[in-house]
């Protein structure tokens, strides 16, 4: 097991009061609420700031806790430790580089313990989807009184709807004057299908193919006739990358009509994320496998 030594931040009485609020409320949801994830609608909304000042109210107050960071594509956990070396992150653990005692972390406040993201992986979603995620939670159920999961922000990517399948109950950290309404309810309601989506599956497995071209264009034809005609994938989704790098590769209107198209032909449902939507300039095509739907 590592260690490492928290930098700890001074709250004022109000902040401090509204982290033992959101505790008290959750504790309050039920014994059968172990496991909670974060996300926001958007990045900077302080979704990571709340997870590890929550996870650090339910330490003090003598409960054993964990806070997984599971946003694997642009974590800002690893600012939180002041001292120690961390060799093992969750990436390390879900590629099968190491096990899950070696990618846990104890911190010098009594009862906090952490497993930091570790390298950004090229496929963020399919590994947090994986088996060793779940094995890991299911284990952490047993070892902790509560684990706190942070997660990517929902409207930029589909992680936390992976995450909230293994998880009890999940909170949507809004930043005040940040966030519409209507950006803010469309979230929630994201969320809200994912669960439903989720409970109603019964344990049937659909394999999704997502393409996002990051690196360079992807010419979807060369291998489409494999996972597409030979009906190897059930869902498709399509996406484009966020953020503001510079040489970010950003599709064309006519690659998402193409691949939209072919999947019509083949009957298989096509989900448009919403990084397309000033590329599509039309509704987006938003659909869901049919057992998803009953």
């Amino acid at each position: 097991m590592q260690e490492f030594t928290i930098k700890q931040t001074i709250l004022d009485y109000r902040s401090k009061e509204a982290f033992k609020t959101l505790r008290t409320n959750i504790e309050f949801s039920g014994e059968d609420t172990k496991v909670i994830f974060l996300t926001s609608t958007t990045p900077n909304e302080g979704k990571s700031t709340v997870s590890f000042e929550l996870a650090q109210s339910f330490a003090q107050n003598g409960m054993k806790t964990l806070l997984i960071d599971a946003d694997l594509r642009k974590s800002v956990m690893k600012s939180r430790g002041k001292k120690g070396k961390v060799k093992y992150g969750l990436t390390h653990y879900l590629s099968g580089k190491t096990t899950f005692e070696n990618a846990l972390c104890v911190s010098d406040v009594d009862n906090f313990y952490m497993i930091f993201a570790g390298p950004v992986p090229p496929n963020p979603s399919e590994l947090l989807g994986n088996d060793r995620f779940k094995n890991m939670i299911e284990a952490s159920r047993k070892m902790f009184d509560i684990v706190i999961v942070d997660t990517p922000p929902i409207g930029s990517v589909i992680d936390a709807a992976v995450v909230s399948k293994f998880c009890d109950g999940g909170i949507l950290v809004i930043g005040c004057g940040d966030i519409s309404y209507r950006y803010a309810r469309k979230s929630k309601e994201q969320l809200e299908l994912a669960a439903k989506a989720f409970s109603d599956l019964n344990c049937q497995t659909k394999t999704f193919l997502s393409i996002e071209p990051i690196l360079e264009d992807i010419t979807v034809s060369e291998y489409w006739d494999y996972y597409i005609a030979a009906h190897y994938v059930d869902w498709v989704i399509v996406g484009a990358e966020t953020g503001h790098r510079k040489d970010k590769v950003i599709p064309e209107r006519d690659w998402i009509r193409s691949i939209t198209f072919d999947c019509y032909d083949e009957s298989i449902p096509v989900f448009m994320k919403s990084s397309l939507a000033d590329i599509w300039r039309n509704p987006l095509v938003q659909e869901l496998p049919k057992e998803l739907l009953r």
